[in-house]
């Protein structure tokens, strides 16, 4: 049990809508306090909500906890009462070492003092001496990529300049529990990029909390997930993927967009796998056929097709282009009926969406784009967190196994 960092047994937080009776109620715990009344936390008074509801966990040292969920759900009211911001009405959180938080943009900086100050006084905070600081202070500085604007007032920073300076402190100072609450988003890619790797070096000695609405940046970095949903963790364990799935349930799918000039149409779009037509889902490595219908102006003669399938967060993942693979269509002023074949489809599983764009050979003109108009659910028996699972031959050689009866190593095959 000594590497465990955090535990988090049954916390609940209530807030109340009305300003008005949150001041009331405040006023009446504090006078019941004072006069010895135990306080009924359990019951809810009018206007009040659970905006965290009986939550639980355990973080080690070495892991990275994905804390996820729609807007509202009380990820941020968790990580304020980790931080020790505010109290929970009931259970409770054991944490042990220094705690490093980033939750929010420039939080904890004296606007009117520099960097260079800054750094000292969140330092003393964390419990670090002056020399300590002193010691890390040119690794915090070169991470942040200020420059001269370290002896700049904090109050002329950017959003990105605060994030990158509240980040080098957090990640140079090698806390033992780390939080982080969306606050990288500001940043630049290739800042985006170091931060990652420092929470890489950090994960490893230290346990991080990180709050994320980038499903892929969960994935890159976490050991487990904790999905919540109005206050109550839905989903909480170590399949990372399995629990972006779940994430991805509280979505309502995207309906479809038409845009385009106008100068073609996509009358229907329908799937077939198995044999069978109009289906919605098909099984990981099955191949796929796309049946598409289409109208042409017959002033262009050689239309491009393709098809797109997009992540549930709208992100590209894969894409099939008529002329990328040398087919030339003729448009002859009739509705042009296109079968697209897809062998063994090698989507992870999961939701998809597919977009079907018409355009001029020349690429300037978009005839038609339906975006995001059919759903294809992709069934398997893993999850995995890359969109497209390669189908590889494997050459395995047991080594150790061969020196040992003198042998020359032999190669094992494996084809899946």
């Amino acid at each position: 049990m000594l590497d465990l960092l955090v535990k988090v047994e049954g916390v609940s937080k209530k807030f109340c809508k009305n300003l008005k009776r949150s001041m009331l109620y405040g006023l009446q715990d504090i006078a019941k306090n004072m006069i010895g009344v135990p306080l009924k936390s359990d019951n809810l008074r009018s206007a009040e909500f659970w905006s965290v509801d009986n939550v639980s966990f355990e973080i080690r040292r070495g892991e990275c906890l994905g804390l996820i969920g729609p807007n509202g759900a009380g990820k941020s009211t968790l990580l304020k009462i980790l931080n020790g911001i505010i109290s929970p009405d009931k259970g409770r959180v054991e944490i042990r070492g220094k705690v490093s938080a980033l939750i929010e943009v420039g939080a904890g900086f004296h606007p009117m003092l520099t960097g260079r100050e800054n750094i000292y006084i969140n330092g003393s905070i964390l419990g670090f001496t002056k020399k300590e600081i002193d010691k890390k202070f040119d690794e915090i500085v070169e991470f942040a990529e200020l420059g001269d604007f370290i002896d700049t007032p904090v109050k002329h920073y950017s959003s990105g300049m605060y994030v990158r300076l509240g980040f080098a402190i957090a990640a140079q100072m090698e806390p033992d529990v780390m939080l982080i609450d969306e606050v990288l988003a500001v940043g630049d890619v290739g800042f985006r990029a170091k931060c990652f790797n420092a929470i890489d070096r950090i994960s490893k000695d230290a346990a991080v909390i990180f709050v994320s609405h980038q499903m892929p940046q969960i994935s890159r970095i976490c050991t487990d997930i904790c999905v919540m949903s109005h206050g109550k963790a839905e989903y909480s364990g170590k399949e990372v993927p399995k629990g972006i799935g779940h994430y991805y349930s509280n979505f309502e799918t995207v309906k479809g967009i038409v845009t385009g000039s106008g100068r073609a149409t996509i009358h229907k779009i329908d799937f077939e796998s198995n044999g069978k037509k109009g289906i919605r889902q098909i099984n990981y490595m099955d191949d796929l056929s796309v049946y598409l219908n289409i109208s042409v102006d017959p002033n262009v003669k050689h239309p491009v097709v393709g098809i797109t399938f997009l992540s549930q967060e709208l992100h590209m993942i894969a894409q099939c282009i008529s002329s990328y693979n040398s087919v030339e269509l003729s448009n002859f002023g009739e509705p042009l009926h296109i079968t697209l074949k897809l062998p063994a489809l090698n989507l992870n599983p999961g939701v998809y969406l597919l977009s079907a764009l018409v355009f001029c050979a020349n690429q300037q003109e978009i005839l038609a784009q339906y975006f995001a108009v059919k759903e294809l659910h992709v069934l398997g028996k893993f999850i995995g967190s890359a969109p497209v699972q390669l189908l590889g031959k494997w050459n395995v050689k047991h080594e150790v196994q061969e020196k040992k009866l003198n042998r020359s190593p032999k190669a094992v095959y494996v084809e899946g």
